[in-house]
């Protein structure tokens, strides 16, 4: 089968901020020769896309930029539910499909359908922090970080790569027809994380990944890819808290004050990938792949860590890496990230633990939404524990603003995790399960007729979108179109 093109996207619900990041990777697509469609994928409400989007049309780009918003996506909604006849199955659609992370991201799977999709988030940047003096890396060790503080400014350097490439060389490409430089094994080990539910096992300034030994066959496709990242430290929000409480001079919870960088790093093809990254991912989507998981909890993708398990299928880290500067903009406060992180965890085990059937478009899993007393006495014995540090920290220090920042920090932990009162607590997370769990189950049921409607629709005509008008380069070396002589 010959390979299809490359369509680049951006899901975003941060309208204001997605300029910028057109433009680097324009800019980082035209340095390495290549032409592209990019597409955006945008979340946000009517009243902000009114407000920012002449933002897009004040860019400069040497590819074409088209825009799927609020409009276009009503205008897609539509369309299945024409197609599908069933006034029942419209609140499923609308579920699949509905602002979130999943969602917005499903959106991406729909469009790209019969090509290959590299996705990057809003606050990512094609270049990243590397030391200028990197040390070998072990046998088995597949890259090296490290945090260094956000003041140091030497030691390291912005080096920008080419993504495209990168992930050409694999994505749709059987094992066998990958570049050579590619270790093989069958998953990847971070020493500073939990290997199922990528929870971190506390605070550390240095890390590796690790190659676990396996077989991985010739004839297996790479159906997914990412890049490695540096920038923000892919830790938990709990482990930012502990940062901040031992930090006497940081005011504010959200401050970074650490920055992450690699040392050294090599590309790797792996049977399983439990360190999926969607915010700097690649997808063969020739085919179809299966939904991300419809939900505003921030565990999407881990549906692909589960899925990518299958035979005759692998993932890949490939020879690039990005940068993240972690968007504050519009982003849940932290008590709320915690109780999100919480129940995600929650979720990949019981999700984990019932899976019995995996197939092109979908998995299938047994949970229906049971929440015991002990999983949610768990949780609150882990997060009351943080909450009385916090409080005694704020009776401890001598800064009267960093008082004032540690009480309203408390106080919003109380208020999430409902007083920390067991009852209340175990009713409303049981029902948050029983509701998100239910969804998932539809969800699945109904994904493969939305990619047979549309990848045969989409032969025809495009789907709905609109080409950004915005100012168009011939190159970004000061060189614009000029009008039609006649």
């Amino acid at each position: 089968m010959r390979q299809k093109e490359t369509i680049f996207v951006i899901p975003t619900h941060r309208l204001r901020d997605v300029a910028e990041t057109i433009e680097k990777y324009d800019e980082n697509f035209w340095a390495n020769g290549h032409a592209v469609k990019m597409i955006i994928f945008d979340d946000s409400s009517i009243a902000n896309y009114e407000k920012y989007y002449p933002l897009l049309e004040q860019t400069k780009t040497v590819n074409d930029v088209f825009y799927v918003g609020p409009h276009e996506k009503e205008q897609f909604i539509n369309f299945l539910n024409e197609r599908l006849r069933d006034k029942k199955l419209e609140s499923l659609v609308k579920n699949l499909f509905r602002p979130s992370y999943g969602g917005n991201r499903n959106f991406t799977l729909i469009y790209t359908l019969g090509h290959l999709m590299v996705s990057a988030d809003d606050d990512m940047r094609p270049d990243a922090l590397i030391e200028t003096s990197p040390e070998s890396l072990s046998n088995d060790e597949i890259c090296r970080g490290k945090l260094i503080k956000a003041e140091q400014k030497d030691g390291y350097i912005h080096k920008s790569f080419d993504i495209l490439t990168a992930f050409g060389d694999v994505l749709g490409k059987k094992v066998s027809h990958v570049p050579e430089n590619f270790e093989m094994g069958d998953y990847l080990i971070d020493t500073a994380m939990d290997l199922e539910t990528n929870t971190t096992k506390g605070y550390f300034t240095e890390n590796s990944l690790l190659v676990q030994k396996g077989t991985v066959f010739n004839n297996a496709v790479v159906k997914i890819a990412q890049t490695f990242r540096t920038g923000t430290n892919d830790i938990d929000t709990l482990d930012f808290v502990h940062l901040y409480l031992n930090d006497e001079n940081q005011i504010s919870p959200n401050d970074l004050n650490d920055f992450y960088i690699l040392t050294n790093f090599r590309p790797v093809i792996t049977n399983k990938n439990w360190r999926m990254d969607c915010g700097v991912a690649g997808y063969d989507n020739q085919l179809g792949l299966p939904p991300f998981f419809p939900t505003r909890l921030r565990f999407e993708d881990y549906i692909y860590r589960l899925w990518i398990q299958q035979e005759g299928i692998v993932a890949a880290h490939v020879d690039a890496v990005q940068n993240h500067i972690r968007n504050n903009y519009m982003r849940n406060p932290l008590a709320s990230e915690i109780f999100n992180e919480e129940i995600c965890s929650l979720l990949k085990k019981k999700i984990k633990d019932s899976l019995y059937y995996l197939d092109d478009l979908s998995i299938k899993f047994d949970y229906s939404g049971e929440v015991t007393l002990l999983d949610s006495e768990e949780i609150l014995e882990k997060i009351s524990a943080i909450y009385h540090q916090v409080i005694k920290e704020s009776q401890s220090t001598q800064n009267e603003e960093r008082k004032k920042s540690l009480q309203l920090f408390a106080n919003n932990l109380s208020r999430v995790f409902y007083g920390f009162e067991p009852d209340f607590f175990q009713q409303n997370v049981s029902r948050i399960v029983d509701d998100v769990i239910s969804q998932f189950h539809a969800s699945l049921e109904i994904w493969p007729t939305l990619v047979e409607i549309c990848y045969l629709y989409k032969d025809k005509k495009n789907l709905p979108q609109v080409r950004v008008k915005n100012n168009k380069l011939k190159s970004r070396n000061g060189s614009r179109f000029g009008e039609v002589l006649v």
